[in-house]
Parts: structure tokens; sequence; C-alpha cells
């Protein structure tokens, strides 16, 4: 990774851009380093990758990044070029052909929730391993690789609002008003994310991991910039926003134990009891107001919704395996030490 480009005033203008990881990530990364209109992969290039796969992953992890923050030295014409936009819209039908085909399957919103709402008594995921035996290192790790997805947390589902009315869209309001700190920037939770990475010794630059991160992970974020980008899948993007929320606080409890457990300072602990007080209360709006307000409007969304909320944890669970075989196997999760 290059160091990033400074503005005269010594802040950085964006993250650096990270290293490829095979023929179309390092079409898109030449790419950019060039003018807007400089040749990119070809249609072929996505066909033959795999749509999970670190190089697919990475592509669309850089062409949906210069709707965030962009990157150093990039130019923002970039972020509308008629050439790049043609190469994201194939990724994103390979990507979204795989997880309708992996993941959809008919059902009520009902059904999707109650799946989620009950947690399996035999709990094997990330979090139940990081609080019952994760060390220091570990949890660095997955602090590190989940910085990814929590310093722009709220930021893509606020993208579905524009698209929302109503009861649904008041409900989303309020609840993002709270992801971005109630008006208080000290406490916009992806600052606190921030605090929480500093507690651990961790650089809280923005996007500063991504070389670090497993395909999984960039698999996770992408997922919620593809349903937010996209009006045709404010549903999915509603189901994902119901997913995170619902399944938050009991995860989030137990990484605060497992934070406190290894001695991790006030911050890393704070974030995570915050997230368990607030989400559960979020929880009940969402279900309540946003997928009731959104189905009440849009009832022909109610499979997409259901498909946002599945999506959401077979691609989480697909991390979290990729996480726990490196760590059960006594090896680092990530691509590049910290």
């Amino acid at each position: 990774m290059t160091a990033p480009v400074r503005t005269a005033d010594g802040r950085t203008a964006g993250p650096a851009l990270p290293e490829d990881r095979g023929e179309l990530s390092y079409g898109v990364v030449r790419a950019l380093r060039a003018r807007p209109g400089h040749p990119l992969p070809g249609g072929e290039s996505v066909t033959c990758a795999d749509p999970y796969g670190d190089d697919l992953q990475l592509a669309l992890y850089l062409c949906y990044e210069l709707h965030y923050r962009g990157f150093s030295g990039v130019d923002p014409a970039w972020e509308w070029d008629p050439g790049l936009l043609r190469l994201r819209g194939e990724m994103e039908r390979c990507f979204l052909a795989a997880l309708r085909l992996d993941v959809q399957r008919p059902r009520a919103v009902r059904d999707a929730l109650e799946d989620i709402l009950v947690e399996p008594l035999d709990g094997t995921g990330t979090s139940h391993f990081l609080k019952e035996r994760g060390e220091l290192w570990q949890l660095r790790e997955y602090a590190a690789q989940r910085s990814l997805y929590h310093l722009k947390e709220a930021d893509p589902h606020a993208w579905v609002l524009p698209r929302l009315w109503g009861r649904a869209k008041a409900a989303m309001v309020a609840v993002e008003f709270d992801e971005f700190g109630a008006g208080r920037a000290e406490r916009v939770h992806a600052r606190l994310f921030a605090d929480l990475m500093a507690d651990l010794g961790l650089n809280t630059a923005y996007g500063h991991y991504v070389d670090s991160a497993a395909s999984g992970m960039l698999t996770s974020v992408n997922l919620m910039s593809l349903f937010g980008l996209h009006r045709a899948l404010r549903g999915a993007l509603v189901g994902h926003f119901a997913a995170v929320e619902v399944t938050s606080s009991p995860g989030s409890r137990r990484l605060a134990h497992a934070l406190r457990r290894v001695g991790a300072g006030p911050a890393a602990v704070h974030f995570y009891t915050e997230h368990v007080e607030a989400d559960a209360v979020h929880e009940q709006i969402v279900r309540r107001d946003v997928i009731g307000g959104l189905l009440e409007e849009e009832p022909w969304l109610e499979e997409e919704v259901a498909f946002g909320i599945d999506a959401t944890g077979w691609v989480d669970s697909r991390f979290g395996d990729q996480v726990l075989t490196a760590w059960r196997g006594g090896r680092s999760s990530l691509r590049k030490p910290l």
C-alpha cells in the first residue's frame, strides 16, 4: 500500500489504493491511477472470476469506495465514468446472481426474522468464540477486519431514505439519527469504533486495513453498498438493516465480555456496550415501523426484504467461517499482519 496523499493542511485526501488480488482488480487499480477513460478489464474477466473471491470483491470494493471517500490521488471523475460503471454493473450482476442462487428462497419476512430472533443454545459464531476463549491478538484482528464495515456503518443505509416515505422513512431516520451520534460528533458510532481501535493499538485511519482483510469481509461490506446504491434493491437494504439491528445486541454483549476478559481499554468495551442498549431499542423500531411501514406501502417487496435478511446472515456466516477456520488452525485470519 502506498502512502496516502496529504492536503496542504496535512490531512489525508482519502485512503491509498490497495494492492490488487488478481487480473480484474489489477485492471481497476491500474485504471484508477490514470485519468478517467483509461482502458478497463473486459467482461471476460468478470465471467471468469469467483463471485465471492478476492479478485472480484476487491474490484467491486474499489468501485464502491468512489461513492464514499474515494482514494488519494484518484480523480473524483472516476465515480461516474461510464466505462467503470459498466464494469461495475457486470460485477454486480455476477455477485447478485450468485447470492440469489445460494440464498434466496421465497418466504415471508416473519419467517426470516424468526430465524434470527432466537439464538441457538450451542452458538458457534465468531462472537461466541471470542467471548469464551478469544485472545487479545484475535480481538485485534477482528477489529481490524471489521473496521472496513464499522467506519462507514450507517452510511449505505442512509441511501435508502429518499426511497422511503411515511412511517418507514420516519422510523429509519430515527434509528439513523442515533447511529450518527444524535447530533454529537463524539457519539457517532463510526467514531466510537475508531476509539475502540485506538484502545487496541490499531491504526484508526479509514480504509487502512483493506489489504489485510479477507474476501469475506470485503463481501460483507460490498453487500450493503450494493443494496444501498440501487433503488430496485431498497427492500433488500431494509432487510439488511433489520438483520444488523436484530442480531447486534446479543453479539455485542458477547464481544464486550470478551474485551473485558482480555483487559481491553474502556473505549473498546464502550463501543459494544453502547450497541447492547441502543440496538435492543432499534430492533423494535425496525421490525414494527421500518419493515411494517415499508410493506404497508409496498407489500410486493416482502420477498426482497426476506432476501436481504437471509443474504446478510449468509455472507456474515461465510466471513465468520473464514476467520474461525484460520484461528482454530493456529493461523492469522489476515492476509497481511497488523
